[in-house]
């Protein structure tokens, strides 16, 4: 049921925030932000200002202070129930009074009150964090800002009291009546090589000759239609290393904010170990609500989320290890399996689900995950086939804690590779249901290929176990390391891991250095890694790595303000009051106790109103008659009424029918309003199922990826001819019938011709080319050198034969 969708209306109350001002300083992989939101009371009354925004779930946030007149007025953390009950004794006082927190469903989601704003008066409110920075596979440390805060679908059995319920009215992008800036430095002895983003940017100015440092603003006029993005690409990134942070004097010394911290970074180099056989069962959840119609971005002639998702699900499919099981769900409002349970990966269950597939439509209504994942978890284990669940949704789901518990629940017998599809994904859900099943989470925004970064979870979920992971110090004596982290169970080939601990003891006066080596074992071989460090802590005023460190032990703790333990919620209690960053349980409140203005009535309430990213375009929507957008089903039947609350502004245009006809019956639980801009095109055939230009190399290596078997090989026709350029009659004509089965000179000449043309998609088609290569191999191909002569002239094309090698 879609609550929180808010209003879009057409008054033209003045809005009491002005501007947003963010100071981002990044260093190394450490991201410390400051963001100041600029308020002005513009009416002849005293306001209450309420501002809900969205923030990434990892962003530890640890100060809140006010700038009013000139004076500064520093916010105290504190238990949040006793936050909001002097926010309002202030109110109730004639006092100002300023609160922040988090959402009740959902960590990523947080309110800003700004309350007895009198008229003429002006605030800046600051907020500030630190949060570690995700580094991609190429390289780059990824860095959002989010933007944009999607509306949220609660479940309908639920009722929660959620900041997302507010009415909050949702402004055509080119309205909005705030503006955004920001100022960024990067600092990094790595040296910088370059850096990106996805929004436009000032000239980049570039600090020393080795480029350790740089400066880069955005550009005026940023218009909230996506999140901004910047991607900075170190020279030498891979590198292990150690920070360790002076702690606060004035604490105990051994205590979390009083001791010296330390921040351990590992980038493991674990073999790459090839097999012919893997075993699994596959099931992929693919979110098909209303909103999986809209465009991948806001950029023009951008792909629709559904078909990205069916474009990958196919490619996921013709990857499949043979020998495994599998099983595709779509959900919304309600949902659909493919089979009745997971099958068994054949010839026929594949070409099955392929065919599923192409009749996939974004038609099921609202975003309700919970469901459909418990259906999964509560079918019975395969033997010798773990479970591997990959989920694909745009998040758009406000009970993400419910959600997040039962995945962790189910921990033991599986784990969750997540994906956030497009500008909005709750970086709570998505980050969180893979941290605790030990999975991976991505985010597919702008330009990014969902196919290239759904194949690199899937290669992730094939790789052979690693065990008996372990962590060991080396420290002078009277200093031991007490880890903060919670203990690490996985470790995946490519990726960075980042422990937190502390150094209690005597840190030695001269200089002195400590070691940590990182151990475990692959196939029964053991492997270790080993970083040496400086012991003399470095001051830092923001606390960063302490900071951080207490995120990370409120995050394995913290899971919503209904669903944690009573146990867990003591400690996200302490840990957060301790360190100053705020928890679910905790809220950022500050007085004004200067103002003591009487107050003769009830404050007037504003919600600052935010953007709508209307079907991706940042044009307004088209509007009937009656001066309301058209608001459509995204399915056949009864449209859902809104609540009497909310019954006007965005829904009144469904309640006015034609000539005066009754309104529709409504079940709120089944439906979702959705905004259309443009008429989406039907998808007939597998043909259009592609939406690249016809003839360019992505079309064409998808082509060539529908026409691959289960088993790994081509079969040797017209339609393969076309996708390789050549005619049949040529393919015949050269094949080597001695020595090849036409399926097996098929195969050859397909994975070759990847190999030429398709090499910048090689992330994408690795896996199924690599299934090719096995199956040849186990069809006793072989003096492959003679071959490629032959081969490589038919196609046009000089490569080796190294690319047939097969380590068993």
């Amino acid at each position: 049921m879609v609550r929180s969708s808010g209003l879009l209306t057409g008054v033209k109350d003045p809005v009491a925030l002005k501007s947003i001002a963010v100071t981002l300083s990044i260093n190394d992989f450490v991201a410390g932000v400051s963001a100041t939101l600029n308020y002005e009371n513009e009416e002849k009354d005293p306001l209450e200002a309420f501002f809900v925004f969205p923030m990434d779930e990892d962003s530890a946030v640890y100060s809140f202070e006010a700038l009013v007149d000139g004076k500064k007025i520093v916010a105290e953390l504190q238990d949040k129930y006793q936050a909001h009950k002097r926010y309002e004794e202030a109110l109730s006082g004639g006092f100002q009074a300023y609160l922040l927190e988090e959402d009740k469903c959902s960590r990523d989601v947080f309110r800003c009150n700004v309350g007895n704003l009198q008229p003429g008066s002006k605030v800046a409110l600051t907020i500030k964090y630190v949060q570690e920075l995700p580094l991609e596979d190429d390289g780059a440390l990824r860095y959002v800002l989010p933007a944009i805060l999607n509306p949220r679908y609660h479940l309908s059995e639920q009722s929660v009291d959620s900041s997302l319920d507010l009415k909050t009215p949702i402004f055509p992008l080119e309205d909005l009546p705030y503006t955004l800036s920001m100022v960024a430095t990067i600092s990094s002895q790595l040296g910088i090589r370059t850096i990106q983003s996805n929004c436009p940017l000032s000239s980049i100015d570039y600090i020393g000759e080795n480029k350790t440092s740089a400066q880069v603003s955005l550009a005026e006029g940023h218009k909230f239609d996506r999140d901004v993005e910047l991607l900075i690409f170190y020279r030498k990134v891979h590198s292990p290393s150690v920070a360790v942070e002076m702690g606060m004097p004035e604490r105990e010394a051994d205590s979390l904010m009083g001791a010296p911290s330390a921040m351990v970074s590992f980038y493991p180099d674990i073999p790459e170990v090839e097999t012919a056989t893997k075993c699994g069962e596959f099931v992929f959840l693919m979110d098909r609500s209303g909103s999986m119609k809209s465009p991948m971005s806001s950029q023009n002639r951008s792909q629709l989320r559904i078909d990205a998702a069916k474009e990958t699900l196919i490619l996921l499919l013709k990857s499949l290890p043979m020998g495994c099981y599998f099983n595709i769900y779509g959900f919304g409002s309600t949902h659909e399996a493919f089979f009745p349970k997971s099958v068994r990966y054949t010839q026929e269950t594949m070409e099955k689900a392929v065919e599923k597939v192409k009749l996939m439509l974004a038609d099921l209504g609202g975003t309700e995950i919970l469901t459909p994942l418990r259906k999964v978890f509560r079918k019975p284990p395969i033997p010798g086939h773990p479970l591997q669940v990959f989920v694909f949704t745009d998040g758009e789901v406000a009970e993400t804690f419910n959600v997040i518990r039962e995945v962790k629940f189910h921990s033991k017998r599986h784990r969750c590779f997540s994906f956030g599809i497009g500008e909005g994904a709750s970086t709570s859900l998505i980050k969180n249901i893979a941290r605790v099943s030990g999975g991976t989470a991505e985010f597919i925004t702008g330009n990014d290929r969902m196919q290239s970064k759904a194949l690199r979870s899937l290669r992730r979920s094939l790789q052979s176990v690693v065990e008996d992971i372990s962590l060991s110090w080396s420290l002078p004596p009277n200093l031991f390391a007490h880890m903060l982290s919670p203990e690490q169970t996985v470790i995946f080939r490519g990726q960075r891991l980042i422990i937190y601990t502390l150094l209690v003891g005597q840190i030695p006066q001269e200089e002195a250095t400590g070691e940590v080596c990182l151990k475990y074992t692959l196939h029964g071989k053991s492997y270790e890694e080993k970083v040496t460090f400086s012991l003399q802590p470095k001051a830092d005023d923001n606390l960063t790595v302490h900071r951080l460190a207490a995120k990370s032990m409120i995050q394995s703790k913290d899971f919503g303000f209904r669903e944690t333990t009573l146990v867990l919620k003591r400690d996200v209690l302490d840990i957060s009051l301790e360190s100053g960053v705020m928890s679910s349980f905790t809220a950022f409140v500050a007085i004004n106790k200067e103002l003591n203005e009487p107050v003769h009535r009830p404050l007037v309430h504003r919600e600052i109103p935010r953007p709508i990213l209307l079907g991706g375009s940042s044009t307004r929507p088209r509007t009937s008659s009656d001066g309301f957008p058209k608001v459509l089903p995204c399915s056949s039947g009864p449209v859902s009424q809104p609540p009497r609350s909310i019954r006007t502004g965005y829904c009144a245009a469904m309640a006015q029918m034609p000539d005066g006809a009754p309104p529709q019956p409504h079940y709120s639980q089944r439906m979702k309003c959705v905004i259309h801009t443009d008429t989406r095109p039907e998808l007939p055939n597998i043909l259009r199922l592609h939406t690249y230009q016809q003839g360019s190399m992505e079309h064409t290596v998808a082509q060539l990826i529908l026409l691959q078997n289960a088993n790994g090989s081509w079969d040797m026709n017209e339609d393969l001819a076309k996708v390789l350029g050549v005619s049949l009659e040529d393919i015949t004509a050269a094949h080597p019938t001695e020595v090849l089965e036409p399926s097996a000179w098929a195969t050859m000449l397909a994975v070759i011709w990847l190999h030429a043309n398709g090499k910048e998609l090689k992330c994408e088609w690795g896996l199924l080319e690599r299934k090719a290569v096995v199956w040849l191999h186990n069809n006793a191909v072989r003096g492959f050198t003679n071959l490629m002569r032959t081969a490589n002239n038919l196609l046009k094309t000089s490569v080796k034969s190294s690319v047939f090698t097969f380590k068993d």
